[in-house]
């Protein structure tokens, strides 16, 4: 059974990661076909392309009556962007921050946590905190695509480029760029499937709760996406990309995931992630503000202290 399971996870995994890219390329390609700026297609169809994995997956489990797994991805996946991720991309490459536009995405990342608190604390996030959290998203995107078109700063070159980097080839038809949308569709639906299985009969096994497993395993998983972005962007020198992957991505789980999960169906918050986990996404993301425009930098000393500090959160879950 445990075999079965890690087979099921490792799987969903794989297809997850193969339909998010898949999905996104296609998008891409459409968009450009359609004349959509790589612009608006960097923050719209980029960030929910790389978010399929996470809304898949926390669906699927909501639906399956699994909602430690559902919330727990979310939750998880925040938690590990900053920690881990972050924290390991600023040890490699300390992080400059460009003052003017963070100024607007703290507020946005402060504000995305603080409303999915708020949600989370009401016991059940159903149809209305839902699109609340929806709502917030799509006038956080309208927000920063009327400011960086306006401005043409670092931030809009930086969305662009999100757009630009995943091509196809020019004359690529829309009979096949719809091919592609709809296998990479098909691919995070089945993989959010295998995953979401896989990770109830682990959790069993193992004799955790889970939440646990969507906090850790499934969270993980789901970002995978993004630490692989965020080490390939340091490494070449780009560390304000790795800060905006994260940034926008835990903007996108908090209201985006979780909305759009509460309006196909109700989520019912496990105890445990009400009383601590909610509460410890939170704390990180307020952390991360502080640090980044305290100095305007993340440095590898405080990189290490992130993921010294996710260490030890997923260690303290592991003794629960």
């Amino acid at each position: 059974m445990m075999t079965e399971s890690i087979l099921l996870v490792a799987g969903g995994l794989v297809l997850l990661a193969l339909g998010g890219e898949l999905l996104v390329r296609g998008a891409v390609g459409m968009a450009a076909r359609l004349g959509i700026s790589p612009l608006l297609a960097g923050l719209t169809i980029v960030g929910f392309g790389t978010s399929t994995p996470e809304l898949a997956t926390s669906v699927q489990a909501a639906l399956a009556g699994s909602p430690g797994i559902a919330i727990g991805n979310v939750l998880g996946s925040n938690i590990a962007n900053i920690l881990f991720i972050l924290g390991l991309s600023a040890v490699i490459v300390p992080i400059s921050v460009n003052p003017a536009s963070f100024s607007r995405d703290s507020l946005a990342l402060g504000g995305s946590a603080v409303l999915a608190t708020g949600a989370v604390l009401l016991g059940v996030i159903g149809l209305l905190p839902g699109a609340a959290l929806v709502a917030a998203l799509v006038g956080y995107i309208w927000w920063a695509y009327k400011s960086e078109s306006a401005a043409h700063d670092a931030e809009a070159v930086r969305h662009e480029h999100e757009a630009e980097e995943r091509p196809v080839p020019p004359d690529t038809g829309p009979v096949v760029l719809g091919g592609m949308i709809l296998a990479g569709l098909a691919a995070a639906i089945f993989g959010a499937g295998w995953l979401v299985d896989g990770a109830i009969v682990l959790a069993s096994a193992a004799g955790v709760s889970q939440s646990v497993i969507g906090l850790t395993v499934v969270a993980v998983g789901t970002s995978l996406p993004e630490l692989i972005a965020c080490i390939v962007a340091v490494l070449r020198k780009h560390a304000d990309v790795a800060l905006g992957n994260v940034v926008g991505s835990c903007i996108y789980n908090l209201c985006g995931i979780l909305g759009l999960t509460a309006m196909v169906h109700p989520i019912a918050v496990p105890a445990e992630i009400a009383a601590f986990d909610i509460w410890a996404m939170l704390g990180v993301t307020l952390l991360l503000i502080l640090q980044l425009r305290s100095g305007w930098r993340l440095s590898r000393i405080e990189g290490a202290v992130l993921v010294a500090l996710y260490a030890a959160y997923t260690a303290f879950l592991a003794l629960r």
